[in-house]
């Protein structure tokens, strides 16, 4: 009987444990649902000039304290809309700042920023650095041609420029190198006409630069003088004056014998002399 009773209260233990975690994950969804908005992100990764379609698009709930400005609640808004000159990763919410404007058509004109141009370049293996110039790389471009007194000289003549595209390609993946015979570059009109006069009076050359590294860089180019003498601005070290030998003082020793010191003898003072006489004989003695 008691353990029918504990069998009992276990079981009505359970349910109402049950109907407490539901009521609880069911208040946690109200609260989250009720701080939150459903906000539409890429279900992909997006290239530039990429015409949004509806598998390109999904939705990610979001705090409504933190959604990003420009975001977009509805998908159908963004139907037939195309991706402007940035990448959208997956998972980005995408904002109304990274579209291009309503009724681009996509493609590369549609990645083109207002006041900016495309132009393109031929290029080769050396000009576009062995292929690992790619669409998103900045680079500097650099003309060999002569100056005013026909004289060779090779400068950089623009700095910083975004490449679009290569060739067909404007899909921004740096780590496949690929040999193309054109370039696409995006810059202002007046640097448009500086590439167009460079690529007629000489050849052009395209510098592959870090994109972190925004300084200018100003140079006065590179002739024939500069290649022949080794590094440019370096004089010639002036010859040394010629050493003064120094004045040596002579020791002059003589080889004479030096004088040897004379010891006088030992002046004895004189007495009386008294004569002595011992039987046959005389002697003189000193007193």
């Amino acid at each position: 009987m008691k353990s029918t009773r504990a069998l009992i209260m276990i079981f009505f233990s359970l349910i109402a444990g049950g109907v407490a975690v539901w009521l609880a994950a069911r208040w946690v969804g109200q609260q989250a649902s009720e701080n939150s908005t459903a906000v539409v992100v890429a279900s992909k990764d997006l290239d530039p000039g990429a015409l949004l379609t509806p598998d390109m698009l999904g939705q990610t709930a979001w705090p409504k304290g933190s959604i990003p400005e420009g975001a977009f609640t509805d998908s159908k808004k963004l139907e037939t809309r195309v991706v402007a000159g940035s990448v959208i990763y997956k998972g980005e919410p995408l904002l109304e700042a990274k579209l291009a404007p309503e009724g681009s058509t996509g493609g590369l004109s549609s990645v083109i920023p207002n006041g900016m141009r495309a132009i393109s370049i031929h290029a080769n293996e050396i000009v576009g650095v062995a292929g690992y110039i790619r669409p998103g790389s900045l680079v500097d471009i650099m003309v060999n041609t002569r100056d005013k007194n026909e004289k060779a000289i090779s400068k950089i003549v623009l700095e910083k420029i975004l490449v679009l595209a290569t060739a067909q390609d404007d899909k921004r993946d740096q780590n496949k190198p690929k040999v193309v015979s054109a370039v696409t570059l995006q810059v202002e009109p007046g640097q448009a006409e500086k590439i167009d006069l460079a690529r007629s009076i000489g050849t052009l050359s395209l510098v592959l630069r870090n994109p972190l590294d925004k300084g200018d860089v100003a140079t006065g180019g590179a002739n024939r003088e500069d290649l022949m003498a080794g590094e440019a601005g370096v004089k010639p070290a002036a010859p040394a004056a010629p050493a003064v030998a120094p004045v040596k003082t002579a020791v002059v020793r003589s080889s004479a014998p030096k004088p040897k010191a004379v010891v006088s003898a030992p002046v004895v003072e004189k007495g009386e002399i008294v004569e002595v006489i011992r039987g046959v004989q005389k002697a003189n003695a000193n007193f």
